[in-house]
């Protein structure tokens, strides 16, 4: 399996770079997690577009899926077009806040507005979501609204995205002995009070090393952290491989080791 991360900002973007978005490329699929703002023009620098099997989305935050915009326009307009609607999964609920952007970006657009590119699914948390040979399976996380991390598995490989959550024991039993943890660190190296729905850089480490992941990469973080201290503090408390994610990154993931290619 191959992920290439598109985008690895929070919902205000490091300058330079994209909200959530996450490429996973088995042999056989190619399925986009989240695509937050800016993410679809950084998009077409890893593939032809009208090559992606399905769009998941884990949550319905602006900075995880505010640029099905920009795509709808390209799947419509664009040089590169697709002979069927790109199946496009989102969370329990997730039909209505789709609709609510498609009133406020296109105000005389009829419901077709996606349809037209998109076939539109909400998932069954509960249940597997087959996409070729790749096997998703999700967990609702710890955020202030309905979110789910996402495991893709194939050929024994394996990559867990956190999405948005705070430390999470949900997440951290679908990380079990992943060979690659996404996990976001959008508290740095702080603290959150009061209602919980991110994780700090030392939190991400302490998940990861819960679930015998076997590397860990942290994302989500704003342009205020800088690396380093990011991999240090998570590796306070994980013992495999750290790494913080970048825009562009390309890494090799298999079911025994991993690899990287920039």
């Amino acid at each position: 399996m191959i992920l290439r991360i598109v985008g690895s900002s929070p919902s205000m973007p490091r300058p330079g770079g994209a909200c959530s978005c996450y490429l996973v490329l088995s042999r056989e699929a190619a399925v986009l997690l989240d695509v937050g703002s800016g993410a679809f023009a950084k998009l077409q620098l890893a593939l032809e577009y009208p090559r992606l099997d399905a769009i998941v989305i884990s949550h319905m935050h602006a900075d995880h899926f505010f640029d099905l915009v920009p795509f709808r326009y390209a799947l419509k307009y664009g040089p590169l077009l697709r002979n069927e609607p790109l199946p496009l999964w989102l969370p329990p609920g997730g039909r209505a806040a789709l609709d609510a952007l498609r009133r406020a970006v296109a105000v005389d657009a009829p419901q077709a507005f996606f349809d037209s590119v998109y076939a539109v699914s909400e998932y069954q948390p509960s249940q597997t979501l087959r996409v070729r040979d790749l096997r998703l399976t999700f967990s609702r996380t710890r955020h202030y609204v309905e979110a789910y991390a996402v495991r893709a598995e194939s050929d024994g490989a394996s990559i867990t995205y956190s999405a948005d959550t705070a430390p999470c024991d949900g997440v951290v039993d679908l990380a079990a002995g992943t060979s690659l943890f996404l996990c976001e660190a959008a508290l740095g190296l702080g603290t959150e009070e009061g209602i919980r729905g991110h994780s700090s850089a030392q939190e991400a480490g302490a998940m990861a090393e819960r679930a015998g992941a076997l590397r860990l990469v942290l994302t989500h973080y704003g342009a205020a952290d800088e690396p380093g201290a990011l991999v240090e503090a998570a590796k306070s408390y994980f013992g495999g491989s750290v790494a913080v994610a970048s825009d562009g990154d390309q890494l090799s993931v298999f079911g025994s080791s991993l690899g990287s290619e920039n």
